[in-house]
C-alpha cells in the first residue's frame, strides 16, 4: 500500500481537473464576449439607404414621365392649330370653288341669251331695206352688229379669234392652270382691251390671283373691273372678291366696308349673302 502510494498521486497529476457544472457554477463562468458591430453597416441601415434610392429613382421616372406629357401636350396643341389652319384654307377652297362654279353657270346662261338675241335680230336687218316705188332701191341705214368689225379698231376686228382667246384662258383657269390662266388672260387684254369679253377677262384675272394667293395682284384687277367697267355684270362679284380680299390682307375696315356695301347695293342676292356670311365670321373673329 506505502509502495502504491507514490503512483497514485503521480497519475493524478495527469488528469485533468474536474468542472463542476451546478447553477453557481454557471453564474461564476463568464459570458462570451460579442463581437462588436460597426457603425453603417446594419442592416436596417442598408435597407434604408436602399429604399433611399428607389424612392430617388421613381422620383426622376416621374419627373420623366411629367416632361413627356408636357410635350406631348405642346405636340397636341401645335397639330390642333395646324387642322384649324388647314380647315379653315379648306373651307376657303370650297367657298371659292362654289362661287366659281356658280359665276360659270351664270355666265354660259348670260351667252345663251345673247345668241338668241343675235338670232332674232338678224333677219330684221337683212330685211330693213325694202324697195320703194320705181324699181328704184333705198340704201338701207348702215347698222353695226355686236361683236362686229369696227374700221379703225383691232381688237374687235375679228370677234371669233377674240372668243377663242378668251375662251382658251378660260379653260387653263378651269383646269387648274392658274399660273397659265394668268399668262393668257394678261395677253387677252393686252390684245383686246375694248373686246366684248374685256370685262369677264379682267375679272378672272382677279380671280386667278386671288386662288394662288397672290392677293395684292388680284386686289388690282378686280379695282379694275370696278373702275373701268362700272356697268358690267362681274361689278357684283368683283366687290364681294374685293372684300375677301382685303378680309385676307389683313385690312379688316377696308373689308367690312367692301362687303357691307355689296348688301347695300345687290341686296337679297348671292353675293349679299355671301358678305353677309364673311361679316359675320369676321365679328365672331372679333375683327
Amino acid at each position: 500500500m506505502a509502495a502504491a502510494a507514490p503512483a497514485i498521486i503521480q497519475a493524478q497529476e495527469f488528469l485533468p481537473p474536474v468542472i463542476d457544472r451546478s447553477a453557481g457554477a454557471d453564474q461564476a463562468s463568464p459570458a462570451p464576449s460579442r463581437p462588436a458591430q460597426q457603425s453603417g453597416t446594419t442592416p436596417q441601415s442598408l435597407e434604408a439607404r436602399v429604399n433611399k434610392l428607389e424612392r430617388l429613382l421613381d422620383n426622376e421616372a416621374l419627373v420623366d414621365m411629367l416632361m413627356r406629357l408636357d410635350n406631348l401636350q405642346s405636340e397636341s396643341q401645335n397639330l390642333r392649330g395646324e387642322i384649324e389652319t388647314l380647315g379653315h384654307a379648306l373651307d376657303g377652297i370650297k367657298q371659292r370653288q362654289r362661287d366659281l362654279y356658280l359665276d360659270i353657270d351664270r355666265r354660259l346662261r348670260d351667252i345663251e341669251v345673247s345668241l338668241n338675241q343675235l338670232k332674232s335680230s338678224a333677219p330684221a336687218s337683212s330685211s330693213a331695206a325694202p324697195a320703194a316705188s320705181g324699181g328704184s332701191a333705198i340704201a338701207a341705214p348702215s347698222v353695226t352688229m355686236p361683236g362686229a368689225a369696227v374700221p379703225g379698231s383691232p381688237a374687235s376686228a375679228d370677234p371669233a379669234a377674240e372668243r377663242d382667246a378668251y375662251q382658251k384662258a378660260f379653260n387653263l383657269l378651269k383646269e387648274g392652270q392658274y399660273d397659265k390662266a394668268i399668262a393668257a388672260f394678261q395677253a387677252f387684254l393686252s390684245s383686246y382691251p375694248k373686246g366684248d369679253y374685256t370685262d369677264n377677262a379682267q375679272y378672272w384675272l382677279g380671280e386667278a390671283n386671288y386662288v394662288t394667293r397672290r392677293f395684292d395682284s388680284a386686289k388690282q384687277e378686280f379695282l379694275k373691273v370696278l373702275n373701268q367697267h362700272p356697268d358690267s355684270s362681274k361689278v357684283s362679284d368683283a366687290m364681294l372678291k374685293l372684300g375677301y380680299t382685303y378680309y385676307e390682307l389683313g385690312d379688316w375696315d377696308a373689308a367690312r366696308q367692301t362687303l357691307e356695301d355689296v348688301g347695300e347695293r345687290f341686296p337679297n342676292t348671292t353675293v349679299s349673302r355671301l358678305a353677309e356670311n364673311r361679316l359675320q365670321k369676321m365679328r365672331l373673329e372679333g375683327r
